[in-house]
């Protein structure tokens, strides 16, 4: 149950499509001067080593975040995702990569609120520890403070942690849900907690990434949430190419996104079809993009590539 560690695929083209769509939905938040709360349900470690044995034993990142790397003609969203990965690697070489706690703390203001969970016995361990690392370069530079009432990491489940939190004070937050799903429980467990989360906080903004794969379960988990959703959601999703002849290996992700900014689907308009052009490894190469049931943007089966 918790064997899996991020650091295998860190960094991949679903790294790159969650992480991109996480630092859009944080800007559009900082738009108001309320304060909000970040729930991170599956933390992880918070930070990855892309020359570490796992990440080099995967090379997933070669296929995601080393494909943009270089590019001069980013989408501004995309340039911002590269830029804030590459302001964390000063020596210019990638060597890390920053996973969701990361993301949002670079992003969030010092009056906002990060609340991150992580079951993982090991990873729970590195995530405190980055953390500590942060707090003190943070210290020397004279920055604000990443730890306190600010930032608090649990080891626990973050299906339930999420329960005590919902409605934070200020009724303004965003719930990133992104379990390994190497338990097939957690399809069910996803659907669950959006329903009992959207009854304590209907206005809130849920993030839940997904695979994308054959087995049923995964293909039914974004009807399911949309059903339970208040049917204002956002789907996309991010293929790179066709299945490997072993089967092995993620080749399609996405993200439902329920009460979505509305600023979001004119900027995945944008950057989608450049992803797919950038990522995509054959002709399968592709992306979806759905609003409230309405198929919005698809590209054709041509690629500029």
């Amino acid at each position: 149950m918790f064997s899996y560690r991020h650091a295998f695929h860190a960094g991949n083209h679903a790294d790159v499509l969650k992480h991109m769509v996480l630092l859009q939905l944080l800007e559009y938040l900082n738009q108001k001067d309320t304060p909000y709360m970040v729930i991170d349900t599956h933390a992880g470690a918070g930070m990855y080593l892309l020359d570490s044995e796992y990440a080099t034993r995967s090379g997933e990142a070669d296929s995601g975040i080393a494909m943009l790397w270089d590019k001069k003609d980013l989408p501004a969203p995309l340039a911002q995702y590269v830029g804030m990965v590459k302001a964390m690697n000063p020596s210019g070489k990638m060597r890390f990569y920053p996973g969701s706690p990361f993301c949002a703390e670079k992003i969030m203001r010092e009056e906002d609120r990060l609340r991150l969970f992580e079951m993982h016995s090991t990873e729970i361990l590195v995530l405190d520890e980055n953390f500590r690392k942060l707090q003190a370069h943070q210290a020397a530079q004279g920055q604000r403070p990443a730890r306190g009432k600010r930032i608090l990491i649990q080891r626990a489940d973050g299906f339930a942690g999420l329960k005590a939190l919902l409605p934070p004070p200020s009724r303004r937050g965003l719930i990133l849900i992104d379990p390994s799903y190497e338990d097939k429980d957690d399809y069910r467990k996803v659907k669950v907690a959006i329903e009992d989360a959207m009854q304590r906080f209907a206005t809130g903004t849920y993030a839940i990434w997904y695979p994308v794969l054959g087995r049923l379960d995964s293909q039914q988990l974004p009807e399911r949430l949309k059903r339970v959703s208040n049917g204002n959601w956002l789907n996309v999703t991010l293929t790179v190419g066709s299945p490997t002849e072993e089967g092995m290996g993620l080749r399609s992700s996405g993200m439902l996104i329920i009460n979505p900014p509305w600023t979001l689907q004119a900027t995945l308009k944008e950057t989608m079809p450049y992803l797919v052009d950038a990522l995509g490894v054959d002709d399968a190469a592709t992306f979806s993009l759905q609003v409230s049931g309405a198929e919005i943007a698809k590209p054709s089966k041509e690629r500029t590539r």
